[in-house]
């Protein structure tokens, strides 16, 4: 736990705002290195491969990352100055997610050298909070096949066997100019406010058993240039938390076929994710006393296309917040459980 701790406050004391991680990046080399282990470097994002590799084994990857989102102004503590009152250590990024990151790379350590029926892969990515894109999203087709995954997030070490995916639609309305004081024009306003009320409540037939239905929310509008004029355009945003009932592609469609606005989708990355709960990620992470439940938030899950589970010590309640903390006893327990985790896991693959 010690060693963890001492890494998590050098973390800390080293800026690491997405796209602006060197300086971590050099630091968790360094600091794999001094253990004895082999790393790799692609831009920003670490990565390491058991000793005992062999191709012929399932390979599962132990990620998190190291970037951090830029601290907010209301921090009372120096966001950039690890300090310790009690139990908590504050910190920017100590609670998202560099807590998760030290107790993995712990538990890394632990079974570097060990014969395990599966490959271990360690990979720390950057960029995960603006998914970047030369973080994991570029790494990961490099990397040769992987099996499964363990993502280190603010979880309370509960299983995250799944989460929505996330797609935002620029959508515009178009209409005719005309003279509010006569009946002219084509309102465009008012295809925009017919479009919203058409996505309010609707859901598309098939639902996700695990994730549920998909959300459609309209959160920003924009039209009109005076108060006698008609307008001819209105824009308008919709956030849809997507589901792996349909494909982000397919849904955007859906969402075509019911407006009249032209829809535009600024990216179809961030994918839904889903683990079926017999899979031996979800059945180790039981085993240990977690519970199985959905995440509201997104993370590099978003990008696997193979089967993967979140799982962290933290509070994602936390993240992104001012005078963000970890507690020392959830480090101690992450590292615990990380390493019992990877002992249960190779009983049930």
């Amino acid at each position: 736990m010690e060693q963890a701790i001492a890494l998590l406050k050098q973390l800390i004391a080293t800026p690491s705002v997405s796209r602006s991680e060197d300086g971590t990046a050099a630091l968790l080399i360094a600091h794999l290195n001094e253990a004895g282990i082999a790393v790799e470097r692609m831009h920003n994002n670490v990565y390491a491969r058991s000793a005992h590799w062999d191709d012929g084994k399932p390979v599962v990857m132990l990620n998190s990352h190291h970037d951090t989102v830029k601290p907010a102004a209301s921090w009372t503590h120096d966001p950039f100055a690890p300090t310790i009152e009690g139990d908590r250590l504050y910190g920017l990024g100590s609670n998202d997610a560099g807590a998760s990151v030290v107790c993995l790379i712990e538990a890394f350590k632990h079974y570097y050298n060990e014969s395990l029926p599966f490959n271990l892969l360690l990979v720390i990515s950057a960029e995960e909070e603006l998914g970047g894109e030369t973080g994991i999203r570029e790494l990961l087709p490099t990397l040769g096949r992987i099996d499964m995954a363990l993502v280190g997030e603010p979880t309370q070490l509960q299983a995250a066997v799944g989460e929505r995916g996330l797609v935002v639609l620029d959508c515009v309305a178009h209409g005719r100019r005309g003279h509010a004081a006569r009946n002219e024009g084509i309102n465009a306003l008012y295809i925009a406010i017919d479009d919203i009320n058409a996505m309010r409540d609707y859901q598309p037939e098939k639902i996700s058993s695990l994730l549920g239905p998909i959300k459609f929310t309209a959160t920003m509008m924009e039209c009109g240039t005076q108060h006698n004029v008609v307008p001819d355009e209105c824009r308008w945003v919709m956030d849809m938390r997507t589901t792996d009932a349909y494909s982000n592609e397919e849904t955007v469609e859906l969402v075509r076929a019911r407006v009249k606005s032209d829809v535009k989708p600024r990216s179809t990355r961030l994918r839904a994710s889903a683990i079926d709960e017999s899979h031996p990620l979800v059945r180790a992470a039981v085993a240990l006393g977690s519970t199985p439940y959905i995440s509201p938030t997104t993370s590099d899950m978003s990008h696997m296309a193979f089967p993967s589970l979140k799982l962290g010590p933290g509070d994602s309640a936390r993240s992104h917040t001012a005078d963000e903390y970890i507690l020392l006893s959830e480090i101690a327990a992450g590292v615990d459980y990380y390493t019992r985790f990877i002992a249960q896991l190779a009983t049930t693959i």
